[in-house]
């Protein structure tokens, strides 16, 4: 069994990924750490092997510092911090060395779109970005957004596109990727229905990180393919 905490628990995404672990055969949910729990990171760690941050911009690298510090390996779904200094990160006290799987969107899907982006980009002039997502979401532009402009910029060989990011209610998580060229456009979309849909690709990345060959992952296409 996998023991598995999740910091950000009392979030809508945080509130999912509990569900999800409780749910699986191979996994055993031991903290829920929130400030609306009472409940701090410090005291789910001793408990864990893995946590799972979806919490906020401004708290997420320090939740994983203190993760690789304790040992305890991290899946992060928080978007809009520089992770670079994680890959610096180490164990304190003799403890083992611990992981880290960074992963901008948990939807095979939105993998998919990404992959077909980045393709798509080698062969078409032009391409600009339109991410959509809740109103309540605090980076723009999204993670997914960002990586999706990363990875066609590296396939084309070219500058990164333009992303032009909405905030509204009602939305989920959306992405639209049109590419244009002489005569002709192709657009590329994937939508998030339900939050239920990155719970695959979230128990995929626990499943993984502690096996990783590297310390530090960078996006889940790196888990699939």
């Amino acid at each position: 069994m996998i023991r598995v905490a999740v910091a950000g628990a009392a979030g809508r995404m945080g509130e999912a990924v509990c569900v999800a672990v409780q749910a699986a055969d191979d996994m055993e949910l031991v903290g829920r750490a929130d400030p609306v729990l009472g409940t701090t990171l410090e005291d789910v760690l001793p408990d864990a092997e893995v946590v799972v941050d979806f919490t906020r911009p401004d708290t997420a690298l320090g939740n994983a510092l203190a993760c690789l510090r304790a040992g305890v390996h991290v899946v992060i779904g928080t978007t809009g911090f520089d992770p670079a200094p994680l890959s610096q990160a180490h164990s304190t006290e003799g403890r083992a060395a611990a992981n880290v799987v960074i992963a901008p969107n948990f939807a095979i899907g939105a993998v998919l779109m990404m992959r077909f982006a980045a393709e798509a980009a080698r062969h078409m002039a032009k391409a600009e970005i339109i991410e959509l997502h809740h109103d309540q979401k605090l980076d723009a532009p999204s993670g997914t957004a960002a990586r999706t402009a990363q990875l066609m910029a590296e396939a084309s060989g070219g500058e990164e596109p333009p992303i032009h990011s909405v905030r509204l209610p009602g939305l989920v998580a959306h992405q639209e990727v049109i590419l244009g060229d002489l005569g002709q456009t192709l657009t590329i979309r994937h939508d998030t229905i339900s939050r239920e849909s990155f719970m695959p690709g979230v128990l995929l990345a626990v499943r993984r990180v502690p096996r990783l060959e590297q310390p530090l992952v960078v996006g889940l296409e790196n888990l699939i393919f």
